[in-house]
């Protein structure tokens, strides 16, 4: 969805609001760790500062959908962006438009965890000869190498 601001640049407008509801094309998150992407609450505006460039003042809020990072099950993830910025490289240059859904990935994409899990018990994950354990097990289990480790401390 484009916005045109060639009302903000030919100073018939203060500002421009840009509040409401957006629903992001699956396009721009399909090759993502995104499963969903819900509909993207925007409260803002954009504004024509005194250096003649175009400011955008938002909030950014949604939840968007992604993968346990160890069961793979889905999870909901709230975000929440706080934006005050000139808006000049999300702009076509030559056209006084903005398009509000590459700005607005721009943003969340920014947002999602690289890992992300809500399993408290790592216990039921195991296999034929392999078990997951967490980082505080690492520590307390036994090490083979410990032996050896302890000669080096000798030394």
């Amino acid at each position: 969805m484009e916005i045109d601001l060639s009302l903000l640049h030919s100073n018939n407008l203060d500002n421009i609001d840009i509040t409401g509801e957006y629903e992001l094309p699956k396009l721009y998150y399909e090759n993502s760790n995104i499963i969903k992407l819900e509909k993207v609450k925007v409260n803002g505006t954009i504004e024509r500062n005194d250096d003649l460039t175009d400011k955008i003042i938002c909030t950014i809020e949604g939840t968007m959908i992604i993968p346990d990072s160890i069961s793979l099950e889905e999870i909901k993830y709230d975000y929440n962006i706080e934006f005050d910025d000139i808006i000049a490289d999300s702009m076509k240059k030559s056209e006084n438009i903005l398009d509000i859904f590459e700005f607005l990935w721009e943003n969340i994409v920014l947002e999602v965890p690289l890992q992300f899990t809500k399993v408290d018990d790592l216990g039921k994950f195991h296999g034929d000869g392999w078990k997951l354990i967490s980082e505080d097990e690492l520590k307390v289990a036994n090490n083979p190498f410990s032996d050896l480790l302890k000669d080096f401390d000798k030394e």
